[in-house]
């Protein structure tokens, strides 16, 4: 039998174990969010910081003073709309190839055996081991003009003039889909290694088609991953920077490079703390559903058992 004193141990070690993830949001995301609010209902100053403080006391009065212009700006003027809209696009469409690329990769694997598995893996997470500055890096020169892309199909015969390539919306695709892509398998995989082999053999049994079994059974039983694997590439691809920087064009417009011209360029800090949090506010609506999908798999899952 447990004595009071061996209880407490245990309630505190639970609380513990369980109020360190809290803690680590508490610190690096709500803390750091609630400064950007800050800073978003100030006032852009020619100072160090470059923002007005949203309190001031004096001859015993507080002052707070809210400025609503920075957000009021982002609807009178149309590049923002427009870059929301264009990084809306911009990521969807990345994680929809990432999606035709990886679901076949994270099928295949689930196939191997179960030795085989691992090196399969490993050789999808291997490029991530690489700084994500250097892999981007490296396609400017698969990309440019005279890269290895270009050469390769001018010795061979198949083009006569350079394919223009690198600084194109194309080539931001094939970043984010090339950056992102372990974010696609790896859900997915986890997801279709747990299937039970016996109900394609089943369906096998009764006449279907391994098409028809595989959208029968094997689709429908991989939405979850499906699901993981998307919400995993799309949220940080809305906010990219460094793949539309280095490999997009001009006419490439993204949040990310808006942001960062608001901040480093313009030093306009109120203004980007505001596009900042619109854009958080628009992600936190994908991450809902995910989370209720999450939840209504786990409850199904557990009726189930």
């Amino acid at each position: 039998m447990k004595t009071l004193s061996t209880w407490r141990s245990e309630s505190w070690g639970k609380r513990l174990v369980t109020g360190a993830p809290y803690l680590w949001l508490l610190l690096f995301f709500l803390a750091p969010f609630l400064i950007v609010i800050k800073i978003s209902f100030a006032e852009s100053l020619l100072a160090q910081p470059p923002f007005s403080d949203l309190a001031s006391y004096a001859d015993d009065v507080l002052t707070l003073q809210l400025n609503l212009f920075n957000y009021i700006d982002l609807y009178q003027y149309d590049l923002y709309l427009e870059a929301y809209l264009s990084s809306l696009k911009i990521a969807a469409t990345a994680t929809g190839i990432a999606l035709l690329v990886g679901y076949p990769i994270a099928y295949a694997i689930a196939r191997l055996p179960e030795h085989s598995r691992n090196l399969a893996l490993m050789l999808v997470i291997l490029p991530s081991w690489t700084s994500f500055l250097i892999r981007i890096y490296a396609w400017i020169g698969l990309l440019k003009d005279n890269g290895l892309i270009n050469n390769t199909l001018q010795s061979l015969g198949l083009i006569d003039q350079p394919l223009v390539l690198l600084h194109t919306n194309f080539a931001v695709y094939l970043g984010i889909v090339y950056a992102y892509l372990p974010f696609m398998v790896l859900p997915i995989y986890t997801n279709l290694v747990k299937h039970d082999r016996r109900l394609l053999e089943a369906a096998a049994d009764l006449g279907a088609p391994p098409v028809a079994a595989f959208l029968r059974i094997t689709l429908p039983l991989s939405v979850g991953g499906i699901v993981a694997g998307c919400m995993l590439v799309f949220i940080p691809a809305v906010g990219e920077f460094v793949i539309p920087e280095l490999l997009g064009g001009p006419d490439t417009l993204m949040i990310g490079k808006l942001l960062w011209a608001e901040f480093f360029n313009a030093r306009n800090w109120p203004g980007a703390s505001a596009v900042a949090v619109v854009m958080l506010l628009l992600l936190i609506v994908p991450i809902t559903i995910f989370q209720r999908y999450q939840a209504r798999e786990q409850e199904a899952a557990q009726n189930g058992h």
